[in-house]
């Protein structure tokens, strides 16, 4: 089939917009055009305030989340033990040994209490500046993946690793007397101690790798975006902030935040268009071909 003419309000007329650009259609098996749902290009002062909204709508539950002490730390104990039991409870002696490094250590710290936001919204601005088109998706994926961790939070309180009595884990924050924790020294009171399932510092931090991966074109860009998650695990665990299987719990939430936004925008976030397009309102009067 030929292309087809297009006429605007005006009585101009013009091309349809590039490939890329068309961000409506898909083909499908058959040759079946399926219709998708269409990026709408990102306002700056709606994005930030929906941010902001968001992020304090989300700090305020999960610090509103009844403290359960006593429960928390009885799932700590089952997490502990079921660790022991699949042979891979060493978060005990990461810890120790991290925390013998004073350097290390306190740059970890400031690793937990900083560039869990500093990164998660470099990467949002990156793509609202340079994938406008993809933005509104992969959004939605992170949205959706820190909505349903409080979930978690509220059906599964749990103490991390440094606040197990009897455990002998070092709290880093404290000893070294670093600043930025939420969850340790004198903001502690501020911020939810008893909600460690499941890590958003896993499930942001992986958020970010992926989309790094799979968007950027350099190899180098795509390798550091998937060392970031990586990284953000050791960092959780070195300073007896999270279990292994808290991360396990935030990768489960980002699966399900990808696969509400591909249910939602009908293909994954990645293969959306870059760009949406910006073109007066069309309508079809003739074809060619």
């Amino acid at each position: 089939m030929g292309e087809a003419n297009v006429r605007t309000i005006d009585g101009q007329t013009a091309e349809p917009p590039p490939t890329e650009e068309r961000a409506d259609h898909r083909p499908t098996g058959g040759g079946v055009m399926a219709r998708l749902r269409v990026p709408r290009r990102p306002r700056l002062w709606f994005e930030v305030l929906l941010i902001a909204i968001s992020y304090w709508t989300y700090s305020l539950i999960r610090n509103a989340v009844p403290e359960q002490k006593a429960q928390a730390l009885k799932n700590a104990d089952w997490i502990w033990h079921t660790e022991h039991t699949l042979g891979i409870a060493v978060e005990h002696t990461i810890n120790h040994a991290v925390n013998s490094v004073t350097w290390l250590i306190v740059a970890m710290n400031y690793y937990y209490a900083t560039l869990h936001f500093i990164v998660t919204i470099g990467v949002l601005v990156w793509l609202y500046h340079w994938h406008p088109g993809r933005y509104a998706a992969a959004r939605l994926a992170l949205f959706a993946t820190t909505g349903v961790a409080l979930i978690g939070y509220y059906f599964y309180p749990l103490a991390p690793p440094r606040l197990m009595p009897g455990g002998d884990f070092i709290d880093t924050v404290v000893v070294h007397h670093t600043w930025g924790s939420m969850a340790s020294g004198n903001l502690a009171s501020m911020s939810n101690q008893y909600a460690a399932m499941p890590s958003m510092h896993i499930g942001w931090s992986l958020w970010c790798g992926l989309t790094i991966a799979l968007i950027a074109r350099p190899v180098w860009v795509k390798i550091l975006g998937l060392l970031y998650p990586t990284t953000t695990l050791i960092v959780i665990v070195s300073t007896a902030n999270h279990f292994w299987l808290d991360a396990v719990g935030g990768i489960l939430c980002l699966a399900f935040g990808l696969a509400l936004a591909a249910a939602w925008y009908g293909v994954l976030f990645h293969r959306l268009p870059r760009r949406v397009a910006g073109v007066p309102k069309l309508e079809v009067v003739s074809a060619r071909g």
